[in-house]
């Protein structure tokens, strides 16, 4: 098959790669510099001739080297803000309407790419008959820097750019996707982290509104990493402070070097953080309020967290391990608000005997970051009348004498098929369990992105859609299987300690 595809704005020439078409690099608007810096992405420019798309495209500006101590790998690609390309992986270019997958990485709104090979797209390609695209937006300063009330009304959505570069994305794919065997109409997006946190945020986003039939949301809401405009403006000053920018000065703005820029917001360390902003105009309200108030109620969606997301931070943040309980509860506390005492009793007592206190008390983190979202992001939709099918992935990995559990984005290579790839083993080590796990829940997303439910003949039993009765989810394991409420112990711990801590 002729991989030439004639695309709105051009000619590309892609790759193929065992039975599956690859197009890589593919630009789905301008680079986003000098005048466009901050501002909302605007439509490639068409080229002439044919483009060659057999290589990814440079990566968002984003910190250079090794993530998450190197279990996560690194960026081999070039970091630029030239950023804005996506990447195609088809059956066949031949006119076919095969349900499309986008895919959005994420990398708390800091670091990550769509060309990172963990989501190469060609085991769901092959085995699902689907198309998969994977996209690349802006990270950190460049993609969330809410300038409005520093520079203006010119720079209103300037703290939601790379949201924005997320739905021109979907907008190229509704108007180019059906000339790579894609139907525009069978669209689902999904993401994992601040991947899931954009899927939440443009469930809410009215400029999003009919790019997406389906989403599938991975250890994120629509709550992680949200920030008011206070907050955000707050930040902003920061780091224009650090980089040497004053209020209004546009030139400077404009003109300073992007690694500048970059090293100017890490150099203030964890006093910064990315993510949406509730700016009152592209985004209007919280996002997971939108949704209570039937913002998607069109839009079927499956939703889950890994049984330890947290332990994974315990890379990046060894002391975590380290610290006395009392110290470790001070450090929850001024990261997550007051937790109540028999919230805490409660953790102290789960687990075996011989557990660390840190991974007891970091559960409180798993729970308050990611697992409360999760519920709440799909009691909403439930009240809405929408199909929701709600899972835990309880696969252990034994790497590191099996400090990290289940942890924070583990579940991404069963997701993809893609245990075969270099270095991955290092993460989720070699257990002879993984290639089923694997089936199980790579097929679940194929099938929902087919037919609007996860259910196959891999699982052991149907997975129920989840309601108000049995709150069922799916346990993804060496064993998987349907659990009823698995989080309603620990959901009702939670409900009595507010009560207790707010009377």
């Amino acid at each position: 098959m002729n991989t030439i595809v004639e695309t709105r704005y051009g000619k590309l020439q892609g790759g193929k790669n065992e039975s599956v078409y690859y197009w890589k690099g593919v630009p789905y608007a301008k680079a986003p510099v000098g005048e466009l810096r901050f501002q909302p992405p605007q439509p490639p420019e068409p080229w002439t001739g044919v483009r060659d798309a057999t290589t990814f495209g440079a990566v968002a500006m984003q910190p250079a080297g090794l993530l998450f101590g190197g279990v996560l790998g690194r960026t081999t690609e070039p970091r630029s803000e030239d950023c804005l390309f996506l990447n195609i992986w088809s059956p066949g270019a031949d006119g076919k309407k095969r349900p499309v997958m986008v895919w959005i990485h994420g990398g708390a709104f800091l670091f990550g790419s769509g060309s990172t090979p963990w989501y190469d797209g060609t085991a769901f390609a092959a085995n699902g008959d689907v198309v998969v695209v994977t996209i690349n937006y802006r990270l950190n300063v460049f993609g969330f820097l809410h300038l409005a009330d520093l520079f203006g009304e010119d720079y209103a959505a300037s703290g939601n750019c790379g949201i924005l570069d997320q739905i021109a994305a979907l907008r190229w794919v509704q108007e180019n996707i059906e000339a790579f065997g894609g139907d525009p109409k069978q669209v689902t997006i999904f993401g994992e982290s601040a991947g899931a946190a954009s899927v939440g945020t443009l469930l809410a986003m009215p400029e999003a509104k009919g790019l997406f039939q389906q989403a599938i949301l991975q250890s994120g809401s629509g709550a992680l990493l949200l920030k008011s405009a206070a907050k955000a403006t707050a930040m902003a000053e920061k780091i224009l402070h650090q980089a040497g920018i004053r209020p209004g000065d546009r030139d400077r703005l404009l003109t300073i070097p992007a690694e500048k820029l970059l090293q100017a917001a890490l150099s203030l360390g964890p006093q910064v953080s990315y993510g949406p902003v509730i700016d009152g105009k592209t985004l209007p309200n919280h996002p997971i309020e939108a949704l209570k108030e039937g913002a998607a109620r069109d839009i079927s969606m499956i939703i889950g967290v890994t049984k330890d997301e947290y332990n994974l931070f315990t890379l990046t943040d060894p002391s975590w391990t380290a610290l006395s309980e009392q110290e470790l509860l001070k450090r929850i506390n001024k990261e997550v608000g007051p937790v109540p005492r028999e919230v805490v009793d409660y953790y102290l007592h789960q687990g075996d005997e011989a557990e660390p206190i840190w991974q007891k008390l970091l559960r409180i983190m798993t729970y308050r970051v990611f697992t409360n979202g999760m519920l709440r992001t799909a009691d909403y939709q439930v009240e809405q009348g929408v199909n929701v099918w709600m899972y835990r992935f309880d696969y252990e990995t034994p790497i590191m004498g099996g400090k990290l559990k289940a942890c924070h984005a583990l579940e991404l290579p069963f997701v993809f098929g893609n245990l075969h790839q270099p270095g991955i083993t290092n993460f989720t080590g070699d257990l002879p369990e993984r290639e089923q796990i694997s089936k199980q829940i790579h097929d679940a997303w194929i099938s929902f992105a087919r037919n609007g439910n996860p259910n196959h003949d891999q699982l052991t039993e149907e997975w129920p859609v989840y309601d108000f009765n049995k709150r069922a989810a799916m346990i993804f394991g060496a064993s998987s299987r349907v659990e009823a409420d698995p989080f309603g112990k620990e959901r009702d711990v939670w409900e009595k300690g507010k009560q207790h801590l707010f009377s």
